[in-house]
């Protein structure tokens, strides 16, 4: 997996690299690996045949271990004598092996006399600036490789890649007489990251191979597995190069910091060549006197993601404090993407889970889930609205059970609307068909509002359609109920009556109209309702308002809202609200309109549900016998065996304001 960072603080490049040279002085050149790290990808490129010359060998092993594999015709050079006959010394069993000592810049072999330049950290050991003279002694480097390969040589080079190294690359081997290829060597990093102090950053394998003058540029990236992704142009190559460093400058900063509790960062994983993120993380650190375990990975099984314990960090936060780790990455199965097993998913988070460990830890990553299996997501239904933009309905299993939701793919982690589906038996065949008792808990909520509002021939405005599960229940419970729901997207209606089995008839019709228009039109019309529910979604994220849209709590609308309801109605309302002031100012405005107010908030989850009435005052006592009544109902109605709302969660969770 490549990660691609989502949120972090920003990192000095140049003082970060500045720190890591000089804290590992000399044995910075270790970084790039050894034989065992690199060989997988040196043995895609080389030959056992090839002629070979390494430069800047120094008192690498590489060479030697390279022999010892078969590659026997490889010329080491160096500048330092002392090097060059300790090396000829050390291998000297090694026969057709050859050290001389010779400045790299200015060589004395013959023109296209090697198939392969292997330089492991020598070009970054020769470009520590970009100065006059240091410029001067590279554009000599690069044409004495350039001299001295064969048409179909490589020139393999293992480095770091600052900024300034790759753009002097790009200049010089980009163009139509070599193909220019840059691939990610993980295994050079999680030895590091082993081995190391909690810093790793990504070691590359740069292949400039010397052909012909070509039709096209060929340049190529490989940023994790094996596939080649063709990019267009230089600058889209380094894009890809500078966003992998990037990241492993966060992971770094990861490594060596323990979050505040109040703080999670997210990181999107992804595929190379794709541009949806295949999986997401959420790092969240705890203090270490809390936690027994210090690292694990927690996968959050497919159709879960949106559940609030692993869909809000205040639920992250209560995961965590539950398995005691004090670092724990929950991983988020992203919708779109087939995941095989439990087990494959496992070992494709295995080098992302590692460049997240925290300093000090050493051993196995665990990794936590609910179960043995990846969880299913069936895609039913996928389609795009100009109101709503995409969304997709889709079937996911739930502790044993089949859900149907509908999702708008622009908030992928809000379920809009949710219906559990059951087996039933007709004309000797199974069928799934809509649950219409199982009902999320905020509706079962809103229910026991219109409980409150039950009276002969009770009218029920309900501003937000979604799948319909709150119209339907409403219609199969109360006989002599009219549900006049209200949505501005003909494409949810649609989507309702195919996917949610919505029924329009005499006691359930369907308005496509602003809402806004609806209202101020039926309160001009002086058409009267016992409640009106608003249950509708905002697009606009950026107030920490999800429900419902600014403008449905504007006076005006309030005012209408007000002028609609019979004398005893009572004004329903699912408000999503993260930003506490924001919260405070709505209930405020909403007291300037309603002299009786009644907030109840759901366990675990953002949503809180205000009732509003000009009527009698509300009361415990009336809260709950009108529970009692619908839960009783319910019954009788075979929607639910036990209750539809859970009376003492109610009650508990009651606030009445006024």
């Amino acid at each position: 997996m490549n990660l691609l960072p989502k949120s972090h603080k920003e990192f000095s490049e140049k003082d970060y690299w500045n720190k890591f040279f000089k804290k590992r002085g000399n044995k910075a050149f270790e970084w790039y690996g050894e034989y065992l790290e690199l060989c997988s990808q040196l043995h895609k490129y080389i030959k056992p045949k090839d002629n070979i010359l390494i430069t800047g060998c120094g008192n690498s092993s590489l060479s030697a271990d390279l022999y010892d594999v078969g590659y026997t015709n490889i010329t080491n050079i160096d500048v330092s004598e002392v090097v060059i006959r300790q090396m000829t010394s050390i291998n000297a069993h090694r026969t057709n092996m050859r050290f001389l000592c010779m400045d790299a810049m200015n060589t004395t072999f013959n023109n296209e006399e090697f198939n392969v330049v292997l330089d492991k950290g020598t070009l970054d050991a020769l470009m520590p600036d970009e100065n006059e003279e240091t410029m001067k002694g590279i554009d000599k480097y690069f044409s004495e490789i350039k001299r001295v390969l064969k048409l179909g040589g490589r020139f393999v080079c293992i480095s770091l890649l600052q900024s300034h190294i790759l753009k002097k690359l790009l200049e010089t081997f980009c163009d139509k007489s070599w193909m220019f290829r840059v691939v990610r060597c993980h295994e050079a990093e999680e030895k590091n990251a082993e081995n190391g102090d909690g810093t790793t950053l990504p070691v590359f394998v740069v292949v400039a191979t010397k052909f012909k003058a070509m039709p096209q540029l060929i340049l190529e990236v490989c940023l994790a597995g094996d596939k080649m992704q063709r990019v267009g142009t230089p600058e889209e190559l380094f894009g890809y190069i500078k966003s992998a460093q990037d990241t492993a400058f966060v992971t770094n900063g990861l490594a060596k910091t323990c979050l505040d509790e109040d703080n999670e960062v997210s990181l999107d994983l992804m595929q190379p060549g794709e541009d949806s993120p295949r999986y997401t993380l959420y790092i969240v650190d705890q203090k270490k006197s809390q936690a027994i375990n210090k690292y694990a990975v927690f996968i959050v099984p497919q159709g879960r993601e949106s559940e609030w314990l692993f869909g809000t960090p205040a639920g992250r936060r209560q995961l965590q404090d539950s398995a005691r780790f004090g670092r724990l990455v929950v991983a988020v199965l992203r919708r779109g993407h087939h995941f095989e097993s439990l087990d494959a998913v496992k070992e494709e988070l295995t080098h992302s889970a590692k460049m997240l460990i925290p300093f000090g830890f050493t051993g196995q990553i665990p990794f936590l889930s609910l179960g043995s299996e990846v969880g299913r997501r069936v895609k039913v239904y996928e389609g795009t609205s100009p109101i709503s933009g995409p969304f997709v309905v889709e079937d996911v299993d739930v502790e044993g059970d089949t859900h149907r939701r509908l999702v708008f793919l622009d908030n992928q982690f809000l379920v809009q609307s949710e219906a559990k589906l059951k087996t039933v038996k007709r004309k000797s065949k199974t069928k799934l068909v809509v649950d219409f008792g199982h009902i999320s808990l905020y509706h079962s909520f809103m229910c026991a509002g219109a409980a409150l509002a039950q009276s002969a021939r009770t009218r029920v405005a309900v501003l937000g359609l979604g799948g319909g599960s709150l119209c339907m229940f409403l219609r199969k419970c109360y006989d002599d109920l009219k549900v006049t729901a209200v949505d501005l997207d003909p494409a949810m209606l649609e989507v309702a009556r195919e996917y949610f089995e919505l029924k329009v008839d005499d006691h359930l019709d369907v308005h496509i109209k602003d809402g806004v228009d609806f209202l101020r039109d039926e309160a001009k019309a002086g058409h009267k309702y016992e409640a009106v529910m608003f249950d509708m979604d905002s697009k606009d994220r950026s107030l920490g308002l999800s429900c419902p849209p600014k403008q449905f709590l504007d006076n005006q609308v309030l005012e209408d809202v007000k002028t609609i309801l019979t004398e005893n109605g009572h004004f329903i309302l699912n408000l999503v609200c993260r930003d506490t002031t924001l919260q405070e100012s709505i209930l405020e405005t909403i007291k300037s309109h309603f002299k009786h107010i009644v907030t109840v908030k759901l366990y675990e989850e953002v949503n809180e549900i205000v009732f509003a009435s000009n009527g009698s005052t509300y009361t415990k006592d009336g809260f709950e016998e009108a529970i009692k009544s619908l839960n009783q109902i319910a019954r009788q109605k075979n929607l639910v065996k036990v209750r539809c709302v859970d009376l003492k969660d109610f009650m508990q969770s009651t606030n009445i304001i006024s």
